[in-house]
């Protein structure tokens, strides 16, 4: 079975591309079958016309989160230990569903800057942020999500092809996507490769178990354990420190994750749709993120962000690995699409519309920015192939803006009469913090097979989830501070009520 998976097969190729080209006929179907008028605003292109069911706010949440960033990354960790990453988001997703989701409808945003603009004196956090999510989206979410999906195909179908081969026409079908489609489009594509790919997935989880006879011995124990020890990569105790904020940062201010909870006619239909993800998070994603890999362990030693790659082709039949390849193809294709739509929603809706002149049409803005956006993503991609772990790089990365960002979020709703300079002073120390934590101080961690297997520590061996946090209260102490000493304004704590009103 193996070598039969490990060249390029003629039925694996015909089951690829039909898979695909179905996915993509049965998205057109579903897309044309709704009303046939679009007016070009912002909520007919980047919320989908407000008319998208649960079911589709469920499915687009799920794929614009689970990729193969997740697939590949946290399996290439080859340890149980990284399935809390995603056990954690059942918690940030029920503060969207309960906590965010309303106030973004009782607001009627677009994007989640919006809401910032509202709750601050002058619109300058805004811009800030938006550029933070644009800035983060370009050069590190984009280009990840080719690079691991072309790593997964190009380790699964076992050629030695440069990534760019599959990372082109990815980016080009997600491209097709948003340009033609808006976000129902990648909304519907993301639901049906996600059911495809879910189902798959979880096969994939059963029959690796039954490779290894369902034996884990003679795997490390620190490998196998859900208990963090204090110089894991997850210490136990920072479930409940910066996990927890690093959670509902992503879920509840990430505007490439809460704009697909804007998409459904009423609040109560997008918390279905939010709940239903959530349950999906709990029952179903920690298995085959973290399983897999562990078993790859046992069968091929430590290789890294190749190992979901290299179990697929060992436990799935040549037509059932093509029918897969194409599965995660789509799922890259839609989670591109999507984070590519966001993209062009930031810029469109806080920056064009707000400095360049009014947009009369965001389809045909929509289009250009999408097609300048895709080139980028290609050009960046060949430097991720650096990285060795493409998980430990994006949390890494995304540190350095999600808690200063999160800071802005709590400062503007629990407190009134706060100056929008002072939120930018809170976000700016932040981002220098973490940097200075992440890329100054940091030390070597544990040392695994004579490779360093994460970098987490900083002064005082302070785990960075700790730091995270550590960066989040200070962000929001000096937003306070120098709105206060420096501007003269009196903060006034709002609490509970701040969250609810309407601005």
């Amino acid at each position: 079975m193996e070598t039969a998976a490990s060249s390029i097969d003629g039925l694996q190729v015909a089951i690829f591309i039909a898979i695909l080209l179905a996915l993509g006929l049965a998205t057109y179907a579903k897309v044309r079958s709704g009303p046939s008028e679009h007016d070009g605003s912002g909520k007919d292109v980047f919320l989908a016309g407000g008319g998208l069911s649960w079911l589709y706010v469920a499915g687009a949440i799920t794929i614009t989160n689970l990729s193969t960033e997740q697939l590949v990354g946290m399996n290439g960790g080859q340890m149980l230990l990284l399935a809390w990453w995603e056990i954690s988001g059942f918690v940030g997703l029920m503060i969207l569903a309960f906590v965010f989701v309303p106030i973004y409808y009782r607001n009627n945003c677009t994007t989640v800057t919006e809401l910032l603009e509202r709750r601050y004196n002058g619109g300058s956090i805004r811009t800030v942020i938006s550029l933070l999510f644009l800035v983060g989206n370009i050069l590190i979410y984009l280009p990840a999500s080719l690079y691991s999906g072309s790593l997964f195909l190009k380790s699964m179908f076992g050629v030695d092809w440069p990534l760019l081969y599959f990372a082109i026409p990815m980016a080009i079908m997600a491209a097709i996507y948003t340009i033609t489609g808006g976000l129902k489009a990648v909304a519907v594509v993301d639901t049906y490769s996600g059911i495809g790919m879910l189902s798959v997935a979880l096969l994939v989880v059963i029959l690796a178990m039954n490779a290894i006879g369902w034996d884990l011995s003679g795997i490390p124990e620190e490998r196998l354990s859900m208990i963090g020890q204090p110089d894991s990569q997850i210490p136990f105790h920072t479930l409940f420190t910066g996990m927890l904020f690093i959670q509902i940062f992503y879920w509840s201010t990430n505007q490439n994750i809460t704009q697909k909870a804007m998409t459904a006619p009423t609040v109560r239909e997008a918390q279905k749709g939010v709940l239903a993800a959530a349950t999906i998070r709990i029952l179903i994603i920690p298995l085959i993120v973290a399983v897999p890999g562990v078993v790859a362990y046992k069968l091929f030693g430590p290789i890294g962000d190749k190992s979901y790659g290299r179990i697929v082709a060992h436990v799935l039949p040549t037509w059932l690995s093509g029918a897969f390849a194409s599965l995660m193809a789509a799922a890259v294709i839609a989670h591109t699409a999507a984070i590519l739509n966001s993209s062009v929603a930031l810029y469109s809706v806080d920056f064009h519309d707000k400095f360049v002149a009014k947009v009369k049409n965001h389809w045909r803005l929509a289009a250009t920015v999408s097609t300048i956006l895709t080139i980028s993503s290609i050009l960046i991609v060949p430097a991720f192939e650096s990285a060795k772990s493409i998980i430990d790089l994006l949390q890494q990365l995304n540190g350095l803006s999600s808690m200063p960002i999160l800071s802005a979020f709590i400062v503007g709703l629990l407190f009134r009469n706060v100056d929008a300079k002072a939120a930018i002073a809170g976000l700016v120390f932040g981002v220098a913090a973490y940097a200075l934590h992440t890329f100054v101080l940091y030390e070597p961690g544990r040392i695994f097979e004579g490779e360093t297997f994460y970098q987490h520590y900083g002064l005082g061996g302070v785990h960075y989830i700790d730091v995270m946090l550590m960066v989040l209260v200070s962000c929001v102490l000096v937003a306070l501070a120098c709105n206060r000493f420096v501007l003269g304004n009196k903060a006034r704590f709002v609490g509970w009520r701040g969250i609810t009103s309407v601005d």
